[in-house]
């Protein structure tokens, strides 16, 4: 963050917007609900990007969620959390069938952030005011009831400010403190728009520092969403276990742990039925051996495959032959 800290901010909300539909100039529209200055930071829902985008279609929620999705995180009953084709992870795929008509349903933009872009070039062009561009949608929190807006789309903002390395008035170095400011800008926002009185816009203003200049979009929203290499949650408790019994999805759980780690845990789920034999090139490679008779061994099998593909690695038979009433696994960490 550059600039001194802010004395105060304040939430606008842009009334008298209406109805948007397809092919609307939404950026026309926003500037004419309310006069813009520069250093403005203007949050927009998706919702009315998306209709003036022509992302409103005619189908059931349901096949517009399968459509929308690239991997279901988690299913209970008829509610499912998914992650989206542009990485986002959100209930039914960010599909929403409130404010559309009778058998339609709003799908997000196709690219966020690229609308943000446009809405901030389309407002600096017709008003040569200098302001940054927020597209946000509702989600839930996985560890917390309610809904809260957050960022899908950006432009003219870092969406992220890293204090890693920097040191407290302690003399403590901050290692993993990284504020999402486009998130938290999002629900102050949302605090004025509310999700009944039909107000799709606000204006936060008194953060111009946070605002960067003219032709600088930033590195958009798509900086805040975490990869699944590195998501620790990417399935939900029940679809881990399901999807580690079926070893099946080459996208597995994320990054390999180490080759040591994974002996280390099979050696614990199969006892002394499991002997470490080789390391190829530590995190590459480890073959164990397992010994009992036919049936254990096979029983033994199963449940490190399971083990070893939760655990980011890929199991086959070796090739060389085992020593008699044995059996040998070849381990290999799954290509991500």
């Amino acid at each position: 963050m550059t600039g001194p800290s802010p004395d105060g901010l304040t939430c606008l909300p842009l009334e008298g917007i209406g109805e948007v539909a397809e092919g609307d100039d939404l950026a026309a529209a926003l500037v004419g609900a309310r006069p813009l200055q520069d250093g403005d930071i203007l949050v927009v829902t998706s919702k009315v990007v998306s209709k003036a985008e022509g992302r409103v279609r005619a189908a059931q929620r349901e096949e517009a969620v399968v459509s929308e999705t690239a991997r279901t995180v988690a299913r209970r009953g008829r509610t499912s959390i998914v992650r989206t084709h542009h990485g986002l992870v959100m209930a039914a795929a960010g599909v929403d069938a409130s404010n559309t008509a009778a058998g339609t349903v709003v799908l997000l933009p196709t690219d966020p952030d690229a609308s943000a872009r446009r809405l901030r070039e389309g407002i600096a062009q017709r008003t040569g005011r200098n302001v940054a561009v927020l597209v946000t949608d509702t989600a839930g929190r996985a560890w917390r009831h309610g809904q809260t807006d957050i960022a899908i789309g950006a432009a003219g903002l870092e969406v992220l400010h890293d204090y890693a390395g920097r040191t407290d008035e302690h003399g403590n170095e901050l290692a993993v403190t990284a504020p999402a400011v486009a998130d938290e800008l999002a629900a102050a926002a949302d605090l004025v728009k509310r999700k009944l009185d039909r107000r799709p816009a606000a204006v936060v203003r008194g953060l111009g520092s946070l605002v960067l200049q003219p032709g600088r979009h930033g590195p958009g929203a798509r900086a805040l969403v975490r990869g699944e290499s590195e998501d620790m949650f990417g399935l939900g408790a029940r679809e881990a276990v399901l999807t580690a019994l079926r070893a099946e999805d080459p996208r597995g759980f994320g990054l390999p742990c180490s080759a040591l780690e994974l002996v280390d845990h099979l050696s614990e789920l199969a006892g002394g039925s499991v002997v470490h034999i080789e390391e190829v090139e530590p995190e590459v490679g480890v073959t164990v051996r397992l010994h009992g008779t036919e049936r254990e061994q096979g029983s033994t099998a199963a449940v490190l495959r399971a083990a070893a593909f939760a655990l980011g690695w890929a199991v086959q038979p070796a090739a060389e032959p085992a020593a008699e009433a044995s059996m040998l696994l070849r381990c290999r960490a799954a290509p991500l």
